[in-house]
């Protein structure tokens, strides 16, 4: 019985090798294009379907208007049309359970279940986790109304650092300077209601300083593999002045980011985190964001994300001399540890061009002007954008993604930025200093 069992199993794998396979990837930023694109790389991969897909990602899949929450018409979808994999790259299906649906309904997805979303869910819940795995991380309290956290506030060393715990599009982390700033934050999330049930719990915790690192890793619930280094640029403005947005740039791989550093990130902090998954029975298979500070006293734990970051992946996929769709398989299939993942010996620099107003009002349905083929190691990752006839439109925030490769971190940077000054639209805005690093 045991030989039998083993031949079904290799069978199975061999004719996942060789079956023509139809991917949908849920939703509709440059993260998902460059999914797409690299996606669109293997052979294997005859049809590449989105929901709902972007301009852009309409180069490669079809495009279908399904939106990321509506689970039952997914599942419906996926059946309808014969998906053999869905890749879910967005936090909030992740959150809510869109894994454990899909798996319900016996289809294969690739993503963090809904118990393991929970590292990046709740900011309370991934800052209990770390004190109890003794993971580095900032000095922190929690609190569940304004009051409370004002009192705090009140005896506070400035500045300090005040997130919402839910999920808020990358917008829910302020850095307050004092105690006016301090209120401001507090009375917007807890009285104001700007991030609803996001904002109704809140973590204080300590400013730390040094360089912020950003490592994506590969997990299949038993070994955690990381990507190479990136450096997230998230204020809106130069100099990294005004506030956070979902990223505005990224660079890999990160200068800072030494072997010496890998090696204790390795020791201290990635895999404990896989400890203390396994401990708590947390099956993480899928992509884990680790945001690191990196501190005079070693790296610590900014934040934890439950699916690749954005717009780390687009700077990261580029550089990826592995198979993707392969590494994926092998995460699901709990094999982690049997393939080598190689990267390119290169840098990449990717900037992001936005709506003037982002992250807070701004107008769409500019004419996207410039859009063309810059060379091969120049790559444009649509967001917030739309079609119509031969012409492209803004219709987002983030609208689109110039990513270039090169030799070097500034022949990568001289090329996003040459790319990026024959692209234009009405109130474009970018940040002029991705890449320069300055401490």
């Amino acid at each position: 019985m045991d030989n039998s069992a083993t031949g079904d199993c290799g069978n199975f794998r061999k004719i996942w090798e060789v079956m023509i396979l139809k991917i949908l990837v849920i939703g509709s930023g440059a993260r998902e294009h460059a999914i797409c694109w690299a996606l669109s790389k293997n052979p294997k991969v005859t049809r590449l379907y989105a929901a709902p897909g972007n301009a852009g990602i309409a180069e490669f899949a079809q495009c279908n208007p399904i939106a990321p929450l509506n689970f039952e018409e997914l599942i419906a979808f996926a059946k309808n049309v014969g998906i053999d994999l869905t890749i879910c790259p967005m936090e909030t299906p992740l959150v809510a359970g869109i894994v454990d649906a899909f798996e319900a309904a016996n289809l294969r997805i690739f993503g963090p279940n809904k118990s393991a979303s929970r590292i990046e869910g709740s900011k309370i819940f991934a800052k209990d986790f770390m004190r109890k795995y003794g993971i580095p991380t900032a000095h922190y309290q929690t609190h569940t109304t304004f009051e409370s956290a004002m009192v705090h506030a009140a005896t506070a060393t400035f500045p300090l650092v005040i997130k919402a715990d839910g999920l808020a599009a990358g917008k829910g982390v302020f850095i307050c300077p004092g105690i006016e700033s301090a209120h401001e934050t507090l009375d917007t999330m807890f009285n104001k209601g700007a991030f609803g049930a996001a904002g109704r719990k809140v973590v204080i915790e300590e400013f730390m300083t040094g360089v912020e690192c950003s490592v994506l890793c590969f997990c299949d619930g038993e070994n955690i593999v990381p990507m190479e280094s990136a450096r997230d640029h998230k204020p809106v403005f130069d100099n990294d002045y005004g506030p956070n947005t979902g990223g505005m740039g990224v660079i890999s791989p990160n200068p800072a980011y030494t072997d010496e550093m890998a090696q204790i990130t390795m020791e201290k902090i990635l895999l404990p985190t896989m400890r203390g998954f396994k401990h708590e029975k947390i099956d993480f298979v899928g992509v884990l964001f680790v945001g690191l500070m990196l501190t005079k006293d070693g790296p610590k734990v900014v934040e934890y994300n439950c699916r690749p970051g954005d717009p780390e992946t687009q700077a990261l996929l580029p550089r990826l001399d592995t198979d993707f769709l392969e590494i994926i398989e092998a995460c699901l299939d709990k094999n982690l540890d049997n393939i080598e993942i190689k990267w390119k010996n290169n840098a990449v620099c990717c900037v992001v061009a936005a709506s003037k107003g982002y992250p807070g009002d701004f107008k769409t349905g500019f004419e996207i002007r410039g859009l063309r083929d810059y060379g091969s190691f120049v790559q444009i990752f649509l967001a917030g954008t739309k079609k119509d006839k031969n012409s492209f439109f803004t219709d987002g925030g983030r609208v689109l993604n110039v990513v270039a490769s090169g030799a070097t971190l500034e022949d990568a940077r001289n090329e996003a930025y040459k790319a990026l000054s024959g692209i234009n639209f009405t109130g474009m805005h970018y940040r002029t200093d991705i890449g320069e690093i300055k401490n």
